[in-house]
């Protein structure tokens, strides 16, 4: 959440409140309460608990302390819906939330609408702009679940020996030609990265610092799923050569030998969607999603480049307009480049989020909230690395050039794919 001086228009951040809080809901209506009971990974969480710990977020944060005679729903959800706030109260341990089959979602949902409601009348009375900001950051929390709450969708309906989908199959697209693999060159120098400006961002993209970049090049596209294909074939995951040596252990500990969601059968791959199983055929010029930091890497050493820093990605992006194949489109899946115009980077917004060569650090002169939220984002910085641009599964108004993501370098039930780079 930006430190800035932030001007709220009352009735926008009640509109983008109701939005947020409305579209969780519309993305669980395909789900049957079964459904979303699910926990299929360790990096996973149930899509009840979604709907709960947003809501949750809103109460302990706003409501709780902003809200005078505010009464919390239920004694016990203080701590039940606590997902790793350690100032704020004890918590169960996150592989457990499978087995949360009490409160039932019925009374979830009237948790919510409990919440909703209280939140309304504060946005109604003369409410301190701390308590402001924390609804706004609330939204964006909540966007951020519902990211989450697609790809643990995704991660449980594969884990289902049915395979079944989330949203039926598409029409087959007119064009999926992706254009051959250019790169396009950026000159460098000192450069400014970081938020400006009044608008929202978290406290990680600042402060806005100075940094100096040598010329680089970015491939004008993501790598695609049939280019990724060519590595599997030429032993990419039997070559030890290619990988980190984390990496390689990773790879010997887990089996793998392909991206996640890729199944072959009789020498053929299948990749699972949320709109169910497509042959790799179709989808050969789409993205290729689901690999982890190191697969992305060892791709990247296979092929002759290199991943691109975070400010490399940032400087290039800062131009770019802020569109793309994400969550508002419908479409679920990454897809091929929208047209040919090499001239300029393509899918820096939306289809895969894009793994960079940067260890997830604090900016110079970081600083974390005061209080509980501090653990919002600076605990994090470990173990990690930094991921930008958004994916499919995105919401339009959350992304930003400055936005930093981060996932643990095995990291793969996330929609995260591969831009090239090269000096």
């Amino acid at each position: 959440m930006s430190t800035a001086a932030v001007v709220f228009s009352l009735a926008s951040l009640a509109a983008r409140f109701r939005h947020v809080r409305r579209q969780t809901l519309e993305l669980c209506k395909p789900l049957t309460p079964e459904d979303m009971m699910v926990q299929s990974c360790p990096e996973a969480s149930p899509a009840k608990w979604h709907l709960a710990h947003t809501t949750w977020f809103f109460e302990s944060f706003i409501l709780s302390p902003f809200s005078l005679g505010y009464q919390p729903f239920h004694p016990d959800f203080h701590w039940l819906f606590n997902s790793y706030y350690r100032s704020f109260a004890a918590f169960p341990e996150k592989h457990l939330r499978a087995s949360f089959s009490r409160p039932s979602l019925d009374e979830i949902l009237r948790y919510r609408a409990h919440v909703d409601a209280a939140i309304e009348r504060l946005l109604e009375a003369d409410a301190p702009a701390e308590a402001l900001r924390r609804i706004e950051l609330g939204t964006h929390h909540e966007e951020q679940h519902q990211e989450l709450l697609l790809t643990d969708i995704l991660n449980a309906f594969y884990a289902n020996p049915l395979h079944p989908a989330y949203q039926p199959a598409l029409p087959a697209a007119t064009h999926q030609t992706a254009a051959p693999m250019q790169f396009l060159a950026f000159p460098g120098g000192l450069v400014e990265c970081g938020h400006a400006g009044s608008g929202y961002c978290f406290d990680n993209e600042l402060p806005r610092h100075m940094v100096w970049l040598e010329p680089y090049s970015l491939g004008a596209r993501l790598v695609t799923n049939g280019e990724f294909a060519a590595f599997i074939a030429d032993g990419g995951y039997r070559r030890p050569e290619l990988w980190l040596s984390a990496g390689w252990d990773t790879v010997e500990q887990n089996g793998w030998r392909a991206p996640l969601y890729w199944t072959e059968h009789d020498g053929q791959w299948t990749l699972f969607t949320l709109r169910g199983a497509v042959p790799l055929g179709p989808a050969a010029h789409a993205p290729v999603a689901h690999v982890s930091f190191y697969e992305a890497d060892a791709y990247a050493r296979w092929a002759g480049y290199r991943l691109p820093t975070e400010f490399e990605w940032e400087a290039a992006a800062s131009a770019a307009p802020i569109r793309g194949n994400l969550l508002d489109s419908g479409h679920l899946a990454p897809r091929p480049a929208a047209d040919a115009d090499t001239t300029r980077p393509l899918q820096f917004f939306g289809d895969c989020w894009e793994w960079t060569a940067n260890a997830y650090l604090g900016y110079p002169g970081f600083r974390p909230l005061p209080g509980s939220l501090g653990e919002y984002n600076g605990k994090f910085m470990s173990g990690q690395m930094v991921l930008r641009g958004g994916s499919c599964a995105t919401p339009a108004d959350h992304i930003r050039a400055t936005y930093r993501n981060f996932f643990a370098p095995e990291t793969r039930w996330q929609f995260s794919g591969i831009r090239l780079a090269e000096m």
